[in-house]
């Protein structure tokens, strides 16, 4: 079978990214042809397809850190909205390639659903991984710092995004993003694409109130790509935080949680936004363990993975299944994590980890000192979460679902 794989990116800066390039190399290793699409960047994978790729506008977000030049602003518009730019440049890789599917990682804001419409018109099935929540709310987070978790925008009250700034804490670029996601709505995108593929339940649970159809929607969990069978690990007395250092992600709680307490935590990771900094401020002069190590690869992530007690994922919005959890399982390490959204399907509490009530300091403290204090709990919970990944989350058990799902659409073309 000859894919065509679709992302913004062809380069790994986060997890949507890290599967892109799990899935292209199963792929290929199971003898189907793999096919990119994608912007043009710098930190770009070399390809032979990258005469098809878009030019760059902005390697980050639109708007937020380029020159703003009227060609500059009129693409800009383009991929937000509806790109001809992108329809013909797809256009002319699907008539040279002939592909049998297009499978899409993420297109919103920087190539645009125009695409879709490319692969309709010769009649090639279109296969959509939901990774975030773009559909259905404009800054695709459900999360805004205002109000915390944010649903207004799933419930039709699209101006609520203009009124508390959530894209960018702007004005201007929040009516763009709902200007957008209604344009969108209006041209029936979702309805355009054959399949959804959605790694949580809970996510999926969005998605059907959202109106897409259940028959469209396939539960399929992300997969850990492991590069060492049965690893050797140990565990040392310090907790791992590993993402974005944001406030969504739940750093407070993290920071208030260790503060005042002789428990060591690492935290792996980087903050666009200064948050970082307002964290080390809030940290001066009090009692704490708690080291920041700033941004790493992967490859530099691992040894840490491998060394530490435990990870911690105390996430404050819908986090849809991330990768770090898995990653955590990979090297033998149970996972502290909030009882909220798709993370209980993840993490088994009192068996792969434990689960604490949403934001609470206290509850998040009794169990990160229930493990310190007992460190055979964690060894044990982190065992059992590298069988249950092996059973569960294997590549092969993702390749046999997808597979089914892209044959049964091939088929029915």
């Amino acid at each position: 079978m000859k894919i065509i794989l679709v992302n913004y990116r062809y380069f790994i800066s986060g997890g949507p990214e890290r599967y892109y390039f799990n899935i292209k190399e199963i792929l290929e290793k199971n003898g189907h042809q793999v096919v990119p699409f994608s912007i043009k960047s710098s930190r770009n994978e070399k390809t032979e397809y990258d005469k098809f790729f878009l030019d760059a506008v902005d390697d980050e977000v639109y708007f937020a850190q380029s020159k703003k030049t009227l060609p500059f602003i009129l693409k800009s518009f383009a991929r937000m909205f509806y790109s001809f730019e992108a329809k013909k440049k797809f256009k002319a890789l699907l008539k040279q390639e002939k592909p049998d599917l297009v499978y899409i990682m993420q297109y919103h804001n920087k190539i645009s659903p125009s695409i879709i419409d490319a692969a309709r018109a010769f009649s090639i099935p279109v296969v959509h991984r939901i990774s975030d929540f773009q559909y259905m709310c404009p800054n695709a987070l459900f999360y805004n710092d205002a109000v915390g978790v944010c649903e207004d925008c799933l419930k039709g009250k699209w101006l609520n995004c203009v009124k508390y700034k959530c894209v960018l804490n702007s004005t201007v670029y929040s009516f763009l993003k709902v200007g957008a996601k209604k344009l969108h709505d209006l041209l029936n995108v979702k309805d355009k694409i054959d399949a959804f593929v959605v790694p949580s339940s809970f996510t999926l649970s969005k998605l059907e109130q959202y109106g897409i159809k259940s028959s469209k929607l396939n539960h399929i969990p992300t997969f850990f790509n492991k590069k060492e069978e049965n690893p050797q690990v140990e565990y040392k007395p310090f907790a791992l935080f590993v993402g974005r250092i944001e406030k969504q992600k739940g750093l407070f709680t993290l920071i208030k949680t260790f503060e005042g307490t002789d428990y060591n935590l690492k935290i792996i990771g980087f903050s666009n936004n200064g948050y970082e900094d307002e964290l080390k401020k809030y940290l001066e002069g009090k009692k704490h363990n708690i080291e920041f190590l700033g941004r790493m690869n992967f490859d530099q992530i691992v040894p840490y993975l491998k060394s530490c007690l435990f990870t911690v994922v105390p996430s404050e919005w819908y986090d849809n299944f991330p990768n770090v959890i898995l990653e955590s399982f990979a090297y033998k390490k149970s996972v502290v994590a909030t009882d909220f959204g798709s993370l209980p399907e993840l993490v088994k509490d009192g068996e792969t980890g434990l689960l604490f009530q949403y934001a609470d300091v206290k509850d998040f403290r009794q169990k990160v000192q229930s493990l310190f204090e007992d460190p055979q709990k964690p060894v044990l919970m982190g065992e059992k979460a590298y069988e249950v990944l092996c059973e569960q989350y294997s590549p092969s058990a993702h390749y046999e679902k997808l597979m089914e799902l892209f044959n049964h659409l091939t088929s029915r073309k």
